[in-house]
């Protein structure tokens, strides 16, 4: 094999440990920044059963809408504008498009837009802009950044009228969109109503799974330890050991297996059940963050499990991955977060990237 085909892209994974109680902590900061979320899963050791209350959070999670053939120019319609984007809690993004090769549109719950560009769009519209940071030796991307927040761009302003007749006139864009929103009031739910009267959509709940697995090997996990240096196994090989169980993928490396040699990292126990839930479609960070509360209290009664897991996925083509942190596709687009609850409410925290990605915060 030549050694260029060999060589793999370079990833960023940062770690960090604190306690939940600790005034200092930033679990919350972290979760609110990732903004658009399409996966959600749980693993819990020694456990065979989903807890009430966990379900109970697991189905309310808020419903999600896919608009269709949505003109980009409506997001910044006075009502919606007003109603929706500038209280907060509204996240929407470009369904189908891939960052590498189409126009990508996302509007964060801070009310910023991000429109990732390609040259001739760009030159087009007329809006101010940077060169994406993912180009090669010349701009074919652009990105255009909008806070629908600014003074400047309150409706009935210069700067607005401007934008607004790019995306309106100059080149009217549309595309298929993703909307989810949390918690909500009347007013607010009767301005997203009314939107969607005017076009095809279709109204989701996220996806729910879950099932036992029985008799596997688990690594061993201490709070003290995150690096892995003497009592835990280091932090790439415990991710890549959960993507293994969440691909339901043999850790046993048996001499009869031809699919799979992959073992479970040491140091190493064998746990006799563990229950595995999968959350899919398009999360909002509140509800990710009502979740990690309630598995923190997964420990209020003594359990045999001393960690629970929680690892949440990003969209791959989302123009943004943490905040309005620039994300790019190259090879696989990756960006999640992982936590590890321990009893003591100690916690790791894992936040991973492909290459074409800022550092997380």
């Amino acid at each position: 094999m030549s050694p260029e085909l060999e060589k793999c892209p370079r990833s960023l994974l940062v770690c960090e440990k604190s306690n939940f109680l600790n005034e200092k902590s930033r679990h919350d900061i972290h979760v609110s920044k990732h903004n658009f979320n399409y996966k959600i899963s749980v693993l819990v050791p020694e456990c065979g059963i989903l807890p009430a209350n966990v379900s109970s959070v697991i189905h309310s999670f808020s419903p999600y809408y896919l608009v269709r053939d949505l003109p980009v120019y409506q997001l910044l319609e006075e009502p919606f504008l007003e109603s929706l984007v500038k209280k907060g809690n509204f996240y929407a993004l470009s369904y189908n498009t891939k960052i590498d090769e189409d126009n990508a549109i996302a509007l964060l719950s801070s009310g910023q837009l991000i429109l990732s560009l390609d040259k001739d769009t760009y030159e087009q519209l007329g809006l101010e802009g940077r060169p994406s940071l993912y180009n090669h030796k010349k701009a074919m991307r652009f990105v255009v950044t909008l806070d629908l927040t600014d003074k400047s761009l309150t409706p009935g302003t210069k700067r607005y009228q401007r934008v607004l007749s790019s995306l309106k006139d100059r080149l009217p864009l549309r595309y298929d969109f993703l909307f989810t929103k949390y918690n909500t009031g009347s007013d607010e739910d009767h301005t997203l109503n009314k939107l969607l009267s005017q076009y095809s959509y279709e109204e989701h709940k996220p996806a729910f799974s879950h099932h036992t697995l029985k008799n596997i090997p688990c690594p061993t996990l201490y709070p003290s330890d995150i690096q892995g240096k003497t009592l835990s196994c280091d932090p790439h090989h415990f991710l890549e050991w959960l993507g293994a169980v969440n691909l339901d993928i043999s850790c046993e490396n048996a001499a009869d297996s031809f699919l799979s040699t992959y073992v479970c990292p040491e140091p190493q126990s064998s746990v006799s059940q563990a229950l595995l839930c999968t959350v899919t479609g398009f999360i909002s960070p509140e509800n990710v963050f009502v979740l990690l509360q309630e598995l923190r209290q997964y420990f209020d009664e003594p359990k045999f499990t001393p960690w629970i897991s929680l690892t949440v996925h990003g969209f791959m083509d989302s123009p943004v991955s943490w905040g309005a942190t620039e994300h790019g596709f190259l090879k696989s687009g990756e960006n999640f977060y992982n936590f590890v609850c321990f009893k003591n409410q100690d916690y790791w925290l894992h936040m991973a990237t492909g290459a074409q990605d800022g550092c997380p915060p």
